[in-house]
């Protein structure tokens, strides 16, 4: 059965995107969901004097612990990913890619096996180029033993950077290092950052052949732990979203990298509405923090079943941002139940207002492109579950208060029942 849905997912994005195959791994039919150490960890490397922060197998160790035992796993974050800087500064006398003995004395295999027996999958990073980003082995030259490597790790994801490669070959080599990880036989999902480094270069990107071969791909600048650098991401996601939502779906992801959650750049409503934002994106939840210093009310922001439920919707439709009316950006993704052909909607109404006090906005259901003539009940997800247990209809206004850098998000479900909201209703009610 399994194998039947993979066939009629890439059978539909087939139809779309006119001969398009699917890559055959048959993996990330919902965005991938874990932790990766880039953000927060960056390249430390100094366990002297930084013992708790440096990249290591203790630090990943540790954190698997903790994404089990905090319940991030049982939420659905089931990657951990080790970013740059764990390779030795040499390959092997065979050739063969190693870690630094001195932070990784046990070696990735007792990595990976440490973190498969905690119930969690294990992703690493390398780089398409002579070198990864920071300076150690990349893996041009050496496709075919590194990825003979992984499965012999038995590693479930592999990051592939871009650094000190020619940006031109990108289009051949990402490909053929994809081909070589499935020639192993070991189901691994592929996550390419071929794009991020064309755009800026203003090259015409093939993202045809991205979906192709890709499980997801970093298209843009890597975020920094700020709400400028989120915020811009989010902007030039809307920006190109014409085009790039269109190779979006199951098996295949656009990636405006990881959630900041938890670090010291965002404030608590600022992180609501990159949680919202993501989660219309149909994007990997990525976590990059440390996960022993998340207070609770940002560990309930990334662990807020509703709102992973719509980033892990199965249709896989990238939502976009539909409306800008002022201050308020309006950005909406169709999401399961359907009923009578009409789709239910994630809605975020996200302020960028400072004028300091919560801002009140209207606006119809049809102005947001939500038609369903026998109309929606809506649930407020940054609420206390509170569901507004008549319906809306298209005509109807729904009532927002938005908080300046903060986020209304709310789900509206296709419903038949005709218990429609009368005038007080309307009037009284205003999500915030």
């Amino acid at each position: 059965m399994f194998y039947k849905n993979l066939v009629w997912l890439c059978l539909i994005f087939a139809e779309n995107l006119q001969k398009i195959s699917c890559l055959n791994n048959g993996l990330a039919l919902t965005p991938p969901m874990g932790w990766l150490a880039w953000q927060r960890y960056r390249c430390i490397t100094d366990c002297e004097t930084y013992p708790d922060e440096c990249v290591s197998e203790k630090l990943f160790m540790e954190a698997a612990d903790l994404l089990v035992k905090e319940g991030y796993a049982d939420a659905g974050y089931n990657f951990l990913i080790v970013d740059d800087c764990w390779l030795a500064k040499n390959r092997s006398a065979d050739g063969k890619l190693q870690p630094d003995e001195k932070r990784f004395p046990s070696g990735i295999k007792a990595l990976s096996d440490y973190v498969h027996s905690k119930g969690l999958k294990f992703g690493l990073y390398e780089d398409w180029g002579n070198k990864t980003c920071a300076g150690y082995p990349g893996i041009l030259g050496n496709e075919e033993i590194d990825a003979k490597t992984f499965a012999e790790w038995e590693v479930d994801y592999v990051k592939l950077d871009g650094c000190y490669s020619n940006i031109r070959l990108m289009d051949k080599g990402y490909p053929e290092f994809g081909r070589l990880l499935n020639k192993t036989g070991r189901p691994i999902v592929y996550s390419c950052s071929w794009p991020a480094y064309q755009e800026e270069k203003g090259m015409s990107i093939n993202y045809a052949l991205m979906a192709q071969h890709c499980n997801l791909w970093r298209n843009y600048d890597d975020i920094d732990d700020s709400w400028d650098s989120m915020i811009k991401i989010a902007d030039y996601f809307a920006m190109k979203q014409e085009l790039w939502s269109r190779y979006a779906g199951p098996g295949h992801w656009n990636d405006p990298d990881m959630l900041l959650i938890g670090n010291f750049g965002l404030s608590y409503e600022q992180s609501k509405t990159q949680m919202a934002i993501w989660a219309v994106l149909a994007a990997p939840l990525l976590m990059s923090n440390k996960l022993y210093d998340v207070r609770p009310e940002f560990k309930a922001i990334l662990q807020n079943k509703d709102i992973i439920k719509v980033n892990q919707d199965r249709l896989g439709i990238q939502g976009t941002r539909v409306f800008r009316d002022k201050g308020i950006d309006m950005w909406t993704r169709k999401i399961e139940p359907i009923r009578n052909g009409q789709y239910s909607y994630a809605v975020a109404f996200v302020s960028r207002r400072v004028d300091g006090a919560p801002y009140p906005y209207n606006i119809t259901l049809q102005d947001l492109g939500l038609v369903n003539p026998e109309g929606y009940t809506i649930t407020n997800l940054f609420g206390q579950r509170n569901i507004f247990n008549c319906v809306f209809t298209p005509t109807m206004n729904v009532k927002v208060r938005v908080i300046p850098n903060g986020v209304v998000f709310l789900r509206f479900n296709v419903d038949d029942s005709q218990k429609y909201c009368d005038e007080i209703q309307k009037k009284t009610h205003v999500f915030v």
